[in-house]
């Protein structure tokens, strides 16, 4: 639940007298301010200041230790109705203690004298203490309470301050940091105002700002992605992805919302090996303009009983986590290959309902080599919002591919002449092929200085290609057979 969901039902509870109330959140502070909107009476006990007065900040009880807190919290319940007590900083109620059993003899009592505990915990509660009342999971700010803190704290500073945000600007920057604590966009934010300006530039800082909070979890690893990334060809779904993307704006996004449909949640990628499935990924976060992870899913697999799915797991809540974000899953038939182990159906089921589910902004980019390995309730329709084949590169798209990597690798164009020679020469060949063999040129020019770039030199060169079409032409056709009749082409026809 958000703030004021939150806020809505505790504001129940409390008139209903339900004897315990556990709030479970990291954000002890958020839970704190909204307590003391609520028109009710609260005494706060912390480890550092004893017992306070909520809305005064009043010292009750100056005795810091939980037992004696438990006294003094028992003892007013006895004498007196309608309490209503805060607890914080409360360890060993997880199981059955001594601190647990004793809080649980004082809810029992409070249920009597229609007395109210309220816990703030993000930990583990005892089953006998949560059961005898209710349970609120405290979401992280959404949206709009990020754009309302962001503009808080940046607002008081606006006569002292270049400010460059417009309201689309502090829209975007919400959009990023989802999935991060009240505390933690403040600190972001913070360390943006201390330089002295607020830039639009800062937005990229903003956008990668989770990686700096980021940790390592097995099977998860942040992509860096370089300012002059460039993908040739494909323009099919380059078309199909920036149409996507405009539904990432804050105002489609809510009318996405008004109509209950989620954001794009990803594509299946399929296709001839060496064609440019992995390079998708890469473009994909660069036209989001969102971070990229991939996912290994074989790094996820682990040796003991229920090892693979706590991690597929807790790389999927760090997704959540680091979203908005690309999540590229390279191979995923040699993870979630049909008939595997037992492990392997489990992590099929895990990830389809996280797939499904999923109501945070993350785009996900499966690709699959060889695709008839995949089980069929994953490549079934609905799962990706679309399948897309990558073939052979066309005419038109070698002819991108040759102009690109010459450009980059050997900061050279060709005339008309030439490019069309290359491309008649390159049929049949992966863009991979072109790629290693232009960047090939490029090594021997640099370790060699006196070799002279010549046409002869490039053509020679791309000739001496053994392509996966020629050496393998029966798999190569098995799967474009599959891709002609199951997917869509992610090239445009010529």
């Amino acid at each position: 639940m958000n703030y004021e969901e939150t806020k809505a039902y505790l504001t129940r509870y409390l008139k209903a007298r339900i004897p315990v109330i556990v709030i479970k959140t990291i954000e002890k502070n958020r839970v704190l301010r909204m307590l003391k909107e609520i028109d009710y009476e609260f005494n706060l006990y912390s480890m550092s200041n004893g017992i306070t007065d909520l809305k005064t900040n009043t010292i009750v009880s100056e005795d810091k230790t939980i037992m004696s807190a438990l006294d003094y919290i028992s003892n007013e319940i006895k004498h007196a109705e309608n309490k209503n007590f805060i607890l914080s900083d409360i360890a060993d109620i997880d199981t059955s203690t001594n601190v647990s059993r004793y809080l649980l003899d004082i809810i029992i009592n409070a249920e009597k004298k229609s007395g109210t505990i309220i816990i703030i915990s993000n930990e583990n509660i005892w089953p006998n203490i949560s059961r005898m009342g209710i349970n609120i999971h405290l979401e992280y700010p959404n949206e709009v309470e990020l754009e309302q803190t962001i503009r808080n704290s940046i607002m008081p500073y606006e006569h002292q301050l270049r400010i460059e945000w417009d309201d689309n600007d502090y829209k975007k920057a919400a959009t990023y940091l989802q999935g991060l604590s009240e505390m933690e966009v403040k600190n972001i934010i913070s360390s943006i105002i201390i330089k002295g300006e607020v830039k639009k530039e800062d937005l990229n800082d903003i956008k990668n700002s989770k990686q700096n909070l980021f940790s390592e979890i097995a099977g998860l690893e942040a992509i860096n992605i370089d300012e002059n990334f460039e993908v040739a060809g494909l323009d099919r779904l380059k078309q199909w992805l920036n149409e996507k993307k405009n539904l990432l704006n804050p105002n489609l996004k809510a009318e996405l919302k008004a109509r209950g449909m989620a954001t794009p949640r990803g594509i299946l990628l399929t296709g001839v090996p060496g064609c440019g499935k992995s390079l998708c990924s890469k473009a994909t976060a660069q036209i989001f303009n969102v971070p990229l992870y991939r996912l290994d899913l074989a790094t996820i697999q682990g040796e003991y009983v229920g090892q693979s799915e706590r991690q597929l797991k807790e790389a999927l809540d760090m997704a959540e986590y680091v979203s908005p974000c690309v999540l590229w899953i390279d191979e995923i038939e040699k993870g979630l290959k049909e008939g595997n182990s037992s492990v392997t159906s489990k992590m099929i089921g895990q990830f389809l309902f996280w797939l499904q589910e999923c109501n945070k902004p993350v785009f996900v980019i499966a690709s699959a080599n060889s695709v008839e390995e995949l089980p069929p309730e994953l490549i079934r329709k609905g799962r990706f919002d679309e399948i897309f084949f990558v073939d052979l590169p066309n005419r038109t798209e070698r002819q991108a591919i040759i102009d690109l990597y010459l450009r980059k690798y050997l900061r050279v164009t060709i005339g008309a002449e030439l490019s069309q020679k290359l491309v008649s020469l390159t049929e049949g060949y992966a863009s991979s092929d072109i790629e290693a063999t232009i960047r090939g040129i490029a090594y021997r020019l640099i370790a060699n200085p006196n070799e002279q770039l010549t046409e002869q030199l490039i053509e020679s060169s791309l000739s001496n290609i053994y392509s996966l079409s020629k050496t393998n032409p029966e798999k190569i056709a098995k799967i474009r057979e599959w891709g002609s009749t199951r997917a869509i082409s992610a090239s445009n026809p010529e």
